[in-house]
């Protein structure tokens, strides 16, 4: 029970906190009632997760009519809260005078709806990359080990969904879906990277794929590697700030390749605790600290900028 002593005491800190709002700070943000809600973003998330792989997160036996019901469930739970958490976004966005680099914006009602019918395709994705996760991992003893419980399968299908939002330029709603990954998995996947088909991440904790990121086909990563910037370009520049994994491309543990005119070519394997920082032919076998190539390789500058 509060005192009168500590009544006044917890007064005390709270006026002390409502003055430290009095100012200009946009960190006050009191309008933040037209802002989207986190939770409720989480919450539509969490609808979407289980469309992907209904058959391991249904709690009853599914037939064809049970799954359709299943579905619909969490696809009509799903769209009521996107709808109004990314109108929240975009007007919000279009009051504040801000936007994502000229992308031509629809309705609310348009990106959820667009979502929800790229779903198929995105379970398509999936399915290669649980795939490409058992091909990649002898570790692995079934297809169902990997989707219960591989966090990089979790992180992947985060980045799926929140790309679909990024390319139809959602603001913040994107980034929330995969930072909630990030924090549960140790793997920081930007929505605004490009991935292909067949993606595997063996680990994963520590793995950074950055903004401008492009990463083809049948890709292999291992924990703790870095696709990172060598600078920090000013707010809004659109060049390309990280590297390229063409098709066929691993990366073992720990290496940091950064740049956007950098370009691992199909094939190419990188070894662990490798730093790049210069293009490789198709077909490198990459090892050291200075990589082995035709052209006598290159020295590591100093450290990477925050990707």
């Amino acid at each position: 029970m509060t005192t009168g002593h500590r009544y006044h005491e917890l007064e005390r800190a709270i006026d002390g906190v409502l003055a430290s709002y009095a100012n200009d700070d946009p960190t006050n943000s009191l309008d933040t009632a037209a802002l989207p809600n986190k939770r409720a973003v989480l919450e539509a998330y969490a609808h979407l997760e289980p469309v992907l792989f209904m058959g391991f997160y249904s709690q009853r036996t599914l037939d064809e009519h049970s799954l359709r019901h299943g579905i619909a469930e969490h696809v009509y739970a799903a769209h009521a809260i996107l709808v109004d958490q990314i109108d929240r976004a975009l007007r919000y966005q279009k009051w504040h005078g801000r936007s994502l680099g000229g992308c031509p914006l629809g309705t609310a009602e348009d990106v959820v709806l667009a979502l929800l019918n790229a779903l198929p395709e995105l379970r398509r994705k999936l399915a290669g990359d649980v795939q490409a996760a058992y091909r990649g991992d002898p570790a692995a003893e079934s297809l169902e080990e990997i989707v219960f419980s591989y966090p990089s399968l979790r992180a992947i299908a985060a980045y799926r969904i929140a790309n679909v939002l990024r390319r139809a330029c959602v603001p913040m709603i994107p980034r929330i879906i995969t930072e909630h990954a990030h924090g549960q998995t140790g793997i920081d996947i930007s929505p605004g990277a490009t991935i292909g088909e067949r993606f595997f991440i063996d680990h994963g904790t520590g793995v950074v794929i950055g903004e401008t990121a492009l990463i083809g086909d049948d890709v292999k990563l291992y924990q703790g590697v870095t696709l990172g910037a060598l600078s920090v370009p000013n707010r809004g520049d659109a060049k390309k700030r990280h590297p390229t994994l063409e098709d066929g491309v691993t990366v073992y543990a720990g290496a940091t390749i950064l740049g956007g005119e950098t370009i691992i070519g199909r094939g190419s394997v990188v070894g662990g605790n490798v730093w790049l920082v210069t293009s490789v032919p198709p077909g490198s076998k990459v090892f050291g600290r200075a990589r082995e190539a035709t052209d006598g390789g290159s020295q590591p500058p100093p450290g990477p900028s925050t990707p």
